[in-house]
């Protein structure tokens, strides 16, 4: 990420409260998928844990983009 664009995500953070939501969660969701990944076996109930984690990520990982973008302009 460009210097510009890290100063551009702490105004955001300090500015837009959805968007500091979205930065929130998108790290407490990293390391849930973190922890999920260090096991050896998942359950199928962690199976599907994983991948609402992941689908949530990116939707919210969506979202920060599109807001970024919006800002630029």
């Amino acid at each position: 990420m460009e210097e510009s664009d890290q100063d551009l995500v702490e105004h955001l953070c300090d500015r837009n409260p959805r968007f500091r939501m979205l930065y929130e969660e998108h790290f407490i969701l990293e390391k849930e998928l973190q922890m999920l990944s260090q096991k050896p076996f998942l359950s199928l109930e962690e199976e599907v844990e994983k991948k609402k984690v992941q689908k949530l990520k990116l939707a919210g990982k969506d979202e920060m983009e599109l807001i970024l973008k919006q800002s630029r302009q």
